[in-house]
């Protein structure tokens, strides 16, 4: 859909100032030095700022999508895609500015990896981006299958009302059912959606039927009330950036839930924002 496509942050310039900030922040101080960046870096960091970067750029000219993701079917438990398709591609068009939401507009490509026979050896790029949190870090997935439970506002009420006399409300290091039982934060394909910023919601495809969740890109693996979903291998790391890997941030922090139909694949998905 036409858009501003001319202004906002260059995508080399994203990565230069996420390299300069993570060295400068991992230095150890000499004598009579304060941590963080040098004069000389903070100057280069000044010129990092978001423009009109690309003036030739008109409303609705083709633009490259931004890569978030590549899954194999082979890798990921639980991943079973339509027609054959064995590899799952999710990009997108990284500005707010599409659907009465103003989201960005997430496409996937779902594709046999036997087909895949030349790849690029230079991927194209967009010239800028609407936000620098669009802009993903590489990262490798290692993915761990576990057992979720569903929402707790979708619960039948007398096991709501159950779990309210189970849990201790009055100490804040409590297990809980939602925050340490239901579902973990980070990204994950399938399980169950967390409404904890709308509420429950019914996503239902073009053709009448309920829509599953095929992913969850969340903008942190856990925060202060998830910790107890942290791998073992990060425990050491708990309180470090170690829980934000892929540096994408959704809406003000929260997750983006893409929905697919259950039935015909090539239905349009719906994104929801939480």
């Amino acid at each position: 859909m036409p858009h501003k496509r001319r202004f906002g942050d260059r995508v080399g310039d994203v990565r230069l100032r996420r390299k300069i900030l993570a060295e400068a922040w991992s230095r150890k101080p000499g004598p009579g030095q304060s941590a963080g960046p040098t004069e000389e870096e903070f100057q280069i960091l000044d010129t990092l700022r978001r423009g009109r970067h690309a003036p030739w750029l008109g409303d609705t000219d083709p633009i490259p999508l931004m890569p978030v993701a590549q899954l194999y079917a082979r890798d990921v438990p639980g991943l079973v895609l339509p027609g054959g398709a064995d590899l799952l591609q999710v990009l997108w068009c990284p500005f707010n500015a599409h659907g009465e939401d103003r989201n960005v507009d997430v496409h996937l490509f779902r594709r046999r990896v036997a087909d895949v026979t030349e790849v690029l050896t230079e991927q194209p790029e967009p010239e800028v981006v609407g936000r620098d949190d669009y802009v993903p870090d590489p990262c490798v997935f290692h993915p761990e299958q576990v057992v979720e439970h569903q929402y707790g506002g979708l619960l039948p009420y007398p096991v709501r009302a159950r779990l309210d006399e189970w849990q201790d409300w009055e100490d804040e290091n409590a297990v809980s059912y939602q925050f340490d039982l239901s579902i973990p934060p980070g990204w994950k394909i399938g399980g169950f959606a967390s409404w904890h910023v709308t509420g429950p919601q019914e996503v239902v495809c073009e053709c009448g039927q309920e829509m599953d969740l095929l992913l969850t890109m969340d903008s942190r693996e856990w925060d202060r009330a998830t910790r107890s979903w942290v791998p073992l291998e990060d425990q050491d790391v708990i309180d470090t950036e170690a829980n934000t890997p892929t540096r994408i941030v959704v809406g003000r922090g929260g997750s983006l839930l893409v929905f697919v139909c259950p039935s015909d694949g090539d239905h349009p998905h719906r994104i929801v924002l939480q």
